[in-house]
């Protein structure tokens, strides 16, 4: 999943939404110098990555794309899926989208200090391009997906996947929204897991 859905599934807690938001930039043990709820924030994303790594429908989504973008196919899903996400957001809370993004911005400049320097670098771009509410339309998630291709220097072809999402778009938004209901549930768990456990 992307930075959205790791966002949503850290269910309004603050430090876990921050170790959940931080915790691609984490390698390894280097997560225990945080304090523990940001501890369970950074596990908390790792078991996001792994339950949706191996769940059938999300498989079923990369296959579509794999025979172009071979081993790309899983992030492309993975923004495929914050899209769809943004796009039904009313559907999966009261709070508008717009004002949703606004506190989770605010949260990070509240705690820029603790943010690693990768973060940090990344947040005036977040804020100034709007990216949470921007995957809501096609012309943001197009932005987000030419912006992915020059970060792997112009080799994944990422820019070109606006055309899958548009071709198969129903059937990405059914296996979005079966796949997310797992995954809501199983997140839900694994933070009862993890907080029995600080």
């Amino acid at each position: 999943m992307n930075y959205l859905a790791h966002i949503y599934l850290s269910e309004d807690l603050p430090q876990i939404t921050i170790g959940n938001f931080i915790a691609d930039g984490i390698r390894g043990k280097s997560y225990l110098k945080f304090p523990k709820t940001i501890q369970t924030g950074v596990l908390l994303h790792r078991f996001i990555d792994s339950y949706t790594d191996s769940h059938p429908i999300v498989r079923k989504s990369t296959k579509r794309l794999h025979p172009k973008y071979h081993h790309y196919s899983g992030v492309i899903v993975d923004i495929y899926y914050d899209h769809f996400l943004a796009k039904n957001w009313t559907k999966y809370t009261t709070e508008p989208l717009s004002q949703y993004a606004e506190t989770f911005y605010q949260l990070l400049q509240d705690n820029y200090h603790i943010l690693p320097e990768r973060t940090q670098q990344l947040l005036p771009y977040m804020i100034k391009g709007n990216w949470l509410v921007s995957y809501a339309s096609l012309e943001g998630i197009e932005s987000v997906l030419i912006g992915m291709n020059k970060r792997t220097k112009y080799q994944s072809n990422m820019n070109e996947a606006i055309q899958e999402l548009v071709a198969y778009y129903n059937e990405f938004e059914t296996e979005f929204t079966a796949f997310f209901e797992d995954l809501q549930q199983a997140t839900h768990k694994q933070l009862i897991a993890l907080d029995s456990k600080t």
